[in-house]
């Protein structure tokens, strides 16, 4: 069995791909690392991948034949999220809000509705003996990713130690990155805004009754409310990383710490090694 391990954020740069990236490089093998922040993927900036499948992704829209449709409105009584309205007699797709469901055309009553794929984004991915890696770029323009993720998460099959990087925010990729994994590894920060986007994603993820710790990043700044927090609810707090110059000079470059720097490598692994340990008990 694959331990699936998601790594996430309430908020944007609070150096959860940093964790991920450094995770994924600090000693284990094999790993597949997926990046399935698909608006903004950046993990392939630090590995380095050679890509050995490029492939579009497209998704089933429905199209409308104005020759056959009556103007019923049952496809728009069809549609949950209301991506369907009835002007003039006439049906109009809000493409945007389409979630594929195909419930408009079973319940045209005159099959005057026709699925037809439309591409969303790029998957791509490398695989390799100790470390793999996939990933998915949504199109300018395209709203919903969440397909495009799927299609990433569907690498991890035949990988025992699997590391998803999640979008940041608690959003529907973040939840669709996140769902269905062993272990979530939500990363923050010591600030008000750390404390204040960690608890949205804590409420999340303990909806999902999936199993989490934190990691605190750049620890010796801001104030104390993230620990505390951590303490009152019982939260296990992974590792901490304190914030050293190097390692935004290492970003910045495009390398990465635990490969650089013998020290981060012990940091990584180690966090790596307990949430490991607490899927263990999990299963056990």
């Amino acid at each position: 069995m694959s331990t699936v391990i998601s790594i996430a954020s309430g908020k944007g740069g609070t150096g959860k791909t940093t964790v991920a990236v450094n995770m994924a490089m600090s000693g284990f093998s094999p790993i597949m690392l997926l990046d399935c922040d698909v608006e903004a993927p950046n993990a392939h900036l630090f590995v380095k991948p050679e890509f050995s499948v490029r492939e579009r992704v497209a998704v089933l829209k429905p199209v409308f034949n104005e020759n056959t449709c009556t103007g019923c409105g049952k496809c728009r009584e069809a549609c949950r999220f209301n991506a369907i309205v009835i002007i003039t007699g006439k049906p109009i797709l809000f493409r945007e809000l389409c979630h594929s469901c195909g419930g408009c055309a079973r319940m045209c009553p005159v099959d005057a509705i026709e699925e037809v794929l439309f591409q969303i984004g790029t998957f791509e991915s490398a695989r390799d003996h100790d470390l793999s890696f996939a990933h998915g770029l949504l199109d300018i323009g395209e709203s919903r990713g969440s397909p495009l993720i799927e299609r990433v998460k569907e690498e991890a099959s035949g990988y025992e130690l699997v590391l998803i990087d999640a979008p940041p925010g608690t959003s529907c990729p973040m939840v669709e990155s996140v769902r269905d994994t062993d272990f979530t590894v939500l990363v923050t920060e010591p600030t008000p805004f750390g404390l204040h986007d960690l608890r949205l994603a804590v409420d999340t993820v303990r909806k999902l009754h999936i199993p989490f710790g934190v990691v605190v990043n750049r620890a010796d700044m801001g104030d104390e409310s993230v620990r505390a927090f951590c303490f009152e609810e019982n939260i296990s707090v992974l590792g901490e990383i304190p914030f050293d110059r190097r390692m935004a000079v290492l970003y910045s470059r495009g390398d990465i710490a635990s490969v650089v720097l013998p020290e981060y490598r012990d940091t990584f692994s180690s966090i790596l090694e307990r949430v490991l340990c607490e899927t263990k008990k999990l299963h056990s």
